[in-house]
């Protein structure tokens, strides 16, 4: 049973440019549902010399709205989270039939999308700004300001939330802002824009640009652009970086991850059959924040018949979507074959998976779980991308962190256990940006910052919450002294 609603016709998704809709000047790239491998969109490439004008578009409208005051740029923004919320569901639809999730989790991600528009609306009441007498008659003071122009590329899994991200707290800081969404899943990008417009921002303020590479590297190269985002895989996340720091710019550029979550034989058998379940099988384990490895620590088989009862009585359609591309789906099973080939067990075998009734075309693979796989075998440090996850038998604690600290990635860890001590080792041992306890996919909430270390993150700061402020805006200090004082000292 397939919950989404999948456009019958395709859409034609082209730019927006300062405010109005037109089209790529390069070829066309259909957009094909992972649901049943059938066109639901269609967009054109975007040429250097479309970026540049769509670029310069932006800078132009960036200026007034920089001098618009805070409040009145909250306001329109405000309007913007009402239209998302009355058109929650028709977007998480569109979201869905363009990524491969279902229904739910298209709508969970918009809705944390929101939570960060939400927080990005509490800006105008936070501390932008301060002053203080310093010494007799000197005051010191500060004041955030916008960078300018600042652009954002997102990958396929999240069409809605990852953008969200970012939007809200650029736009509100007083920049202007260049989207450039997956070629993979472009269709969202409609919505978000349109939704913007109707909600009274400027023209040109938002501009959304479809394309590939040569768009891409148009973006990072305008000299106009002062800061980018990007979010994607650590080998393009660390392209993305380099190529824009040489030009002197500020890139904050996530990558890729390959999550543990450490298992100990004290841990709530419901919670964690569930919670480790959900990680690896959630949005067919398309995100950064999925578990891939699981530590097992001493005996815990009951733990894992939990996980694998889980998981087995999962829908494909209903309750797992489909994966985006029939190319990943055939890496994956022979990631699964090479795996069981180098002596891993195969416990749940989702190349056995049936499609949805109707769906037999579209990209399906179902949870897979891989025993007794070895460290630092493929299985246990390369992210495959899909709901597959890794069991690696440990001894004890110390051998299950060692294992965690070894592998390149950075993004999160997560540990089930009813201690507190166990849970403080794992949060104090784990090199990652995120910890989760007794939580599979421990992503924080606004106000607290989303971001990894290590090779899943290239740059400083998070992308998200209060850390995100300093990326996307300049503070400027100012000193001052009116009139001459009576008494001195050192500074006066």
């Amino acid at each position: 049973m397939v919950t989404v609603q999948i456009p019958k016709s395709p859409l034609e998704v082209g730019n927006f440019v300062a405010g109005t809709w037109k089209k790529g000047s390069g070829q066309m790239i259909p957009v094909l549902s992972p649901y049943h491998h059938q066109t639901i969109g269609n967009i054109f490439e975007s040429t250097t010399e479309d970026v540049n004008d769509a670029i310069m578009a932006a800078s132009k409208a960036q200026k007034d709205w920089a001098n618009t005051p805070i409040k009145e740029r909250s306001k329109i923004m405000f309007n913007f989270r009402n239209i998302l919320i009355r058109d929650q569901e028709e977007i998480a639809h569109l979201k869905s039939a363009e990524s491969g999730k279902t229904f739910q989790e298209g709508l969970a991600g918009l809705m944390k999308g929101i939570e960060v528009l939400e927080y990005a609306l509490s800006i105008q009441n936070l501390d932008l700004g301060g002053k203080l007498e310093v010494s007799r008659g000197v005051q010191c003071e500060y004041r955030r300001e916008a960078l300018g122009v600042v652009a954002n590329i997102t990958p396929f899994n999240f069409p809605a939330m990852v953008p969200m991200w970012t939007i809200p707290i650029a736009l509100t800081l007083g920049n202007a802002y260049v989207w450039k969404p997956s070629e993979k899943t472009p269709l969202t990008s409609l919505k978000i824009a349109n939704a913007l417009k109707e909600a009274g921002l400027p023209a040109g303020v938002f501009t959304v640009i479809q394309g590939k590479q040569t768009a891409v590297e148009a973006i990072i190269d305008h000299p106009a652009v002062k800061a980018i985002g990007f979010v994607g895989s650590t080998k393009v996340a660390k392209i993305v970086y380099e190529r824009g720091t040489k030009l002197g710019k500020r890139v904050l550029s996530l990558g890729g991850a390959k999550n543990h979550i450490v298992l100990l034989p004290d841990a709530n058998l419901d919670l964690s059959g569930m919670g480790i379940s959900d990680s690896f099988t959630g949005c067919a384990g398309q995100r950064c924040m999925a578990a891939s490895v699981l530590l097992a620590v001493g005996d815990v088989d009951k733990h894992i018949e939990k996980i694998i009862e889980r998981a087995r009585s999962l829908q494909l359609g209903k309750d797992m979507g489909a994966i985006i591309t029939r190319e990943q789906v055939e890496f994956l099973k022979s990631a699964i074959d090479r795996a069981e080939k180098a002596g891993a067990k195969v416990l749940l075998d989702g190349r056995l998976a049936k499609a949805p009734e109707g769906f037999g075309e579209g990209h399906w693979l179902g949870p897979t779980i891989l025993d007794h796989v070895q460290p630092g075998s493929e299985a246990a440090t390369v992210e495959l991308f899909g709901p597959v996850i890794s069991i690696i038998r440990c001894k004890d604690i110390t051998e299950a962190m060692k294992i965690e600290n070894s592998v390149d990635y950075g993004n999160a860890c997560s540990v089930f256990t009813s201690s507190g001590v166990h849970a403080e080792r794992v949060i104090r041992e784990a090199s990652t940006g995120m910890v989760g306890i007794n939580i599979g996919v421990p992503v924080p909430r606004e106000p607290f910052s989303f971001g990894g270390i290590n090779a899943s993150k290239f740059g400083h700061g998070d992308i998200t919450g209060h850390h995100s402020l300093d990326f996307w805006s300049n503070i400027k200090k100012i000193t001052s002294k009116w009139e001459k004082q009576v008494d001195s000292n050192w500074m006066s």
